[in-house]
């Protein structure tokens, strides 16, 4: 065997886990000793107070399909990014959640990274080369960022392994079929659909190019990957009918467009020096003007030059179509800056169901590490009389690369921004060359000198080099900040409101100046956070319990959403009788955003006797914020409810009490006629009401909210939150799970 042989070798699945393993520690050794959490931006103010709200449903026996805490309630296993359903979610769910959530995403670190690793190593045949890839996939800029999701992460962790699994599967059948479509459906349950997309868009042209090619037998190859996505809809099919339910009755129809954060022109200039060109904003973390949903997407100098090569002097079928798919993406991400994102969306309207166009670039994050890899593979097997002719490219590309950096840090000293940091600027430039110098020369040894001893050692500093450099390149990408930040009942403690805001008693609302407010409030990311959670935030609330009538959500009934407008672009001193039916107890100090000034005007949640008006939908909105709205007094139902309300005029009723739960509500009710009774909770279809037990219509009331008409006389009235597509989804994922289980027992007879 060779010294190449060797290195290649060297670098076993066991050693690479390990190896990764001791990286992720050396990264975040806080977080995986439980010193410290993360806090930036989303993974504090969505992804954690989604997962303390999905744990403590779990450990009272419940299924989070609602959550009646945001929005005035919003459905929450619907979602999809809320990772109710995902198997690994149990590492948070059973593990102190302080500790175990940072632990989940540094565990999908590792498992991005292997997944790399095994697809590289399947298709290149070299272990050094698919450790490289590997190690580049879990710690670039972009995987970094996305600790602040933790679904987005997992999904995008499962991206190599579905990609190996599925391509397997249709070349080899038998059992792989089934352990195929049990990776696609974890990645599915994971959350973040645009991954999901992308990764399926993916498997589709590398399953055109192989039926067209011929290279496994066709027919065989053409049935298999349909079979498999049937198997993973059918296996996701409990999380994927109600995320669909939702779109479909959700703001994000094909009118919806969302075009912030796209790829800038000058955008290709952070590939070579990542904090050009932006700034270090709250908690620290820098962002490029114009984009702020990455922080960013730099994977390193050395793994350009290597993806370079890979094109310019390797060639094939896969390198091939990957050079197509990165194009492709690089393009896309760019968003409006260029023609043909708007013109696909005019051609294929569900595209704009994609928000924010820099996510495209998650598939050239994908496909570079690869194309490194099918680069360092060659390079590492040809005779020493054919690397020859490798030696001008190499050092040709290595040289364009570094110019590249030089003429970045001249633009940026020559047309700054005014709140550009020239001198961190420059630094970080020279350090990025320094970085690919030294790792070039690295290259250059593991590459040319067959002749070296122990050339695993060499291997190995390369990739330790690619390793620092990356996690070196900016600023924190997820600073950190003491568990003591997540207590449950910090905002009860320290902010002792009178009345509380509680479940079926009262709501905030955070007003739109202390929102914005809030964005750049303080640097110091524990400082940071404490203020945005007193003053209520996002989904915070969710840790104190507090109801509030905005959040942070992806998705919501889109009456519910147009509720939200209304609030949130109209003066708010021009809606207090919205904010009184809302049940508005507090709201932001003007001067310190975590006060809260007391509101005595605010109506129970739940009220009766209102005299009825019909309006259409748009007439019902827009009164609304009309001054004469009194939900104590009138409720507006849509005009088809006119046949079926038995009164006209205001009646005498009474509420003698209500218990609200997560997904239910219990109403007493005394009415001396027949009256209505108004929940200012908000409407959603899958909610159903009861008199006494008996079925009954349950109108969307006020537009957005719910009510409901009940006889003379006393009764009960019971609303229950019942998901039929989650009830569906669930046979049907039991079904597939059961047939996936039977596969693999006899999947030694390929099918």
């Amino acid at each position: 065997m060779t010294e190449t042989g060797r290195a290649s070798n060297w670098f076993t699945p066991l050693r690479f886990g390990v190896l990764l393993a001791l990286l992720i520690f050396a990264a975040f050794p806080q977080v995986v000793l439980g010193l410290q959490t993360f806090v930036a931006r989303d993974f504090g103010f969505f992804g954690y107070p989604l997962a303390s709200f999905q744990r403590e449903c779990f450990w009272h026996g419940e299924i989070p399909l609602w959550d009646p805490y945001n929005y005035c309630g919003a459905p929450f296993l619907a979602q999809w990014n809320t990772m109710p359903l995902y198997p690994l979610s149990l590492v948070y769910l059973v593990f102190p959640l302080t500790w175990s959530l940072g632990f989940f995403c540094l565990l999908h670190l590792w498992l991005a990274g292997m997944g790399m690793y095994f697809l590289a190593r399947r298709w290149t045949g070299n272990s050094f080369a698919a450790a490289f890839a590997g190690t580049v996939f879990a710690f670039n800029g972009f995987t970094l960022n996305l600790i602040m999701w933790p679904s987005h992460l997992a999904t995008f962790a499962w991206m190599p392994w579905v990609v190996l699994a599925v391509e397997l599967a249709w070349r080899e059948g038998g059992a792989k079929i089934f352990l195929a479509a049990l990776a696609g459906a974890c990645q599915m349950l994971a959350g973040g659909p645009e991954i999901i997309c992308f990764t399926w868009l993916v498997l589709s042209a590398f399953w055109v190019q192989q039926i067209m090619i011929g290279e496994a037998p066709r027919r065989q190859v053409a049935w298999r990957f349909p079979l498999i996505i049937v198997l993973v809809a059918a296996l996701a099919a409990i999380q994927l009918l109600p995320f669909l339910d939702l779109v479909a009755h959700s703001q994000r129809n094909l009118t919806y467009l969302d075009t912030r954060w796209s790829l800038p022109l000058r955008g290709w200039a952070n590939f070579f020096v990542p904090v050009a060109f932006g700034g270090t904003w709250d908690m620290g973390v820098f962002y490029q003007y114009e984009q702020e949903w990455t922080s960013s997407y730099y994977l390193g100098i050395v793994t350009l030059w290597l993806a370079v090569l890979a094109l310019w002097k390797t060639g094939g079928r896969r390198v091939g179509l990957l050079a197509i798919i990165l194009v492709a993406a690089i393009i896309l991400a760019l968003g409006e800056n260029t023609a043909v994102l708007p013109a696909l969306r005019r051609l294929v309207p569900q595209i704009r169901l994609i928000t924010h166009s820099i996510k495209y670039l998650a598939v050239a994050i994908f496909v570079l590490p690869l194309l490194a890899a099918f680069a360092l593979d060659r390079l590492q097997r040809l005779p020493p009389n054919l690397k020859v002719q490798w030696r001008t490219p190499f050092f040709v590309t290595g040289a364009v690369l570094l110019a590249l950096v030089g003429i970045v840090l001249l633009w940026a000293w020559k047309f700054p921004f005014s709140t550009d940091d020239a001198p961190r600027t420059l630094i970080n430039g020279l350090c990025r060359a320094v970085f690919a110098v030294v790792a070039g020369g690295l290259l250059f040894v593991c590459a040319w000198s067959d002749g070296t001893r122990r050339p695993w050692l060499w291997s190995l500093a390369l990739i330790a080099v690619v390793w620092l450099d990356l996690f070196t390149h900016e600023p924190t990408q997820n600073p950190t900040a003491s568990p003591s930040i997540y207590a449950p009942g910090l905002a009860d403690e320290k902010l002792a409101l009178n009345p509380q805001p509680s479940l079926g008693r009262s709501r905030l609302m955070v007003t739109a100046p202390a929102f914005h407010a809030s964005l750049h409030f303080a640097i110091r990311p524990q400082e940071n956070y404490l203020v945005n959670r007193l003053a209520g935030v996002h989904d915070v609330n969710l840790l104190d319990h507090v109801p509030k009538v905005d959040g942070f959500l992806s998705l919501l009934p889109r009456e519910a959403d147009d509720v939200n407008t209304l609030l949130y672009t109209t003066n708010a001193a021009a809606v207090p009788r919205l904010e009184d039916f809302m049940g508005v107890s507090h709201t932001n100090s003007s001067e310190k955003i975590y006060e809260w000034l007391p509101r005595e005007s605010f109506l129970p949640l739940v009220t009766a006797g209102q005299k009825p008006y019909f309006f259409d939908d748009y007439s019902a909105w827009r009164a609304l914020a009309d001054p004469k709205f009194d939900g104590a007094k009138l409720v507006l139902l849509p005009e088809a409810a006119q046949n079926a309300i038995a009164f006209t005029n205001q009646t005498e009723a009474r509420v003698l009490g209500a218990t609200w739960r997560n997904d239910q509500v219990d109403i007493d009710v005394d009415a001396a006629t027949p009256s209505m009774v108004v929940i200012a909770q908000t409407y959603y279809h899958n909610w159903r009401a009861t008199v006494d037990g008996s079925a009954t219509p349950l109108w969307r009331a006020n537009y957005a909210f719910q009510a409901v008409q009940v006889p003379a006389g006393r009764h009960h009235l019971g609303l229950r939150y019942r998901d039929r597509a989650f009830q569906l989804g669930a046979i049907l994922s039991l079904t597939a799970f059961a047939a996936c289980l039977a596969g693999l027992v006899i999947g030694r007879k390929k099918i």
